[in-house]
């Protein structure tokens, strides 16, 4: 799933011991989310003890990389110089658990015809030492 490196001004994350499997898994087009061993709850974004059951049995595992849109917004500020506009920023539900979220940009597609609700999937961008995740429309 991974799809090339970032051409576009990003500021990236730093990276941590909690946060670098998320950050880091785009390398074998995986994207990792923290789940606790006791509970099987996902936690996003990572913590070092289950929010729902209190366990510090939490790592990270592997997802689908498969959600829907639950929310977007269109932008048309360019935030960084070389920034391409309009850019689309969406919230992602995976299909893992209900209210697992993940924040990232969608492609593939005019900003126009994102949808609450579309069915997109995960692929991967090289920037420096992480593999930023976008999404893109599953075809229906």
């Amino acid at each position: 799933m991974a799809e090339g490196v970032a051409s576009e001004p990003r500021i990236l994350p730093g990276l941590s011991a909690l946060n670098r499997p998320y950050w880091t898994g785009g390398a074998e087009g995986r994207l990792m989310i923290a789940r606790c061993g006791a509970c099987g709850f996902y936690l996003h974004p990572p913590m070092p003890a289950c929010r729902r059951c209190g366990s510090d049995d939490v790592g990270p595992q592997a997802v689908s990389g498969r959600g829907r849109i639950a929310s977007f917004t269109i932008n048309h500020q360019a935030w960084m110089p070389g920034m391409r506009v309009p850019f689309v920023f969406v919230a992602v539900e995976l299909e893992e658990q209900a209210g697992l979220h993940v924040f990232s940009n969608v492609e593939g597609c005019a900003p126009e015809a994102v949808a609450a609700g579309m069915a997109v999937e995960v692929f991967f961008r090289a920037a420096e030492d992480v593999h930023l995740p976008f999404f893109r429309p599953v075809a229906p």
